[in-house]
């Protein structure tokens, strides 16, 4: 079975209680996601954040795009057997399983992240998952395996509805903060111009 990282939480207002187990299952019923996002990354060496912002696309069955837009061009496009990054328009960097095997593996833990996958998650973190009331959650991961915890203090997810922020806290005291919004359902498939985006590398 392929595990294809989704944003989507399909909540029911009546429920009681928000679990772990639901999430994964509920991760994985919409067939493509849309959304733009924010990203503020604090380093405690500059004096201001570094700010970008663009959109995003995950396709159960295809694969996570992310196109950033400010404040330069840069894509990334992860499918299941490569990670291909695209800077201001130059040559794209490919990376798969054979060239980089560590960077592969961590590509798989982060489409592991946005789907919930309880068992890899069980992996490689601590798992605390909160349930916060009216349909609202948070996740916090706290690495246990290396080089994850070399690097990570900690990682956070919440939401509700849907996924609506990530937050990763590093070793070096940085913090990168990402604000998922807009939030789109349709079109169910991929558009001709998504498609050409997965197919030109």
């Amino acid at each position: 079975m392929k595990y294809w990282p989704l944003l989507i939480l399909l909540l029911s207002p009546w429920a009681s209680a928000v679990t772990l187990d639901e999430l994964q299952q509920r991760f994985t019923e919409q067939p493509v996601i849309r959304a733009h996002f924010t990203q503020t990354r604090a380093i405690k060496d500059l004096p201001q954040p570094l700010r970008s912002q663009g959109d995003m696309l995950i396709a159960r069955d295809t694969g996570l795009l992310w196109e950033q837009k400010s404040p330069f061009p840069m894509m990334m496009l992860l499918d299941d057997s490569r990670m291909v990054q695209v800077i201001n328009g130059q040559a794209p960097q490919v990376l798969t399983a054979e060239n980089n095997p560590q960077m592969f593996q961590f590509n798989h833990l982060l489409r592991a992240l946005f789907q919930a996958d309880r068992k890899v998650l069980a992996q490689n973190f601590r798992i605390n998952f909160q349930d916060n009331g009216e349909g609202r959650w948070s996740l916090r991961l706290t690495p246990v395996t290396t080089p994850l915890d070399k690097i990570f203090a900690t990682i956070d997810l919440a939401g509700q509805t849907y996924l609506e922020t990530i937050q990763l806290n590093d070793k070096q005291g940085d913090c990168t903060d990402i604000t998922l919004s807009q939030h789109q359902l349709s079109p169910t498939r991929l558009t001709d111009e998504e498609r050409q985006h997965f197919a030109a590398y």
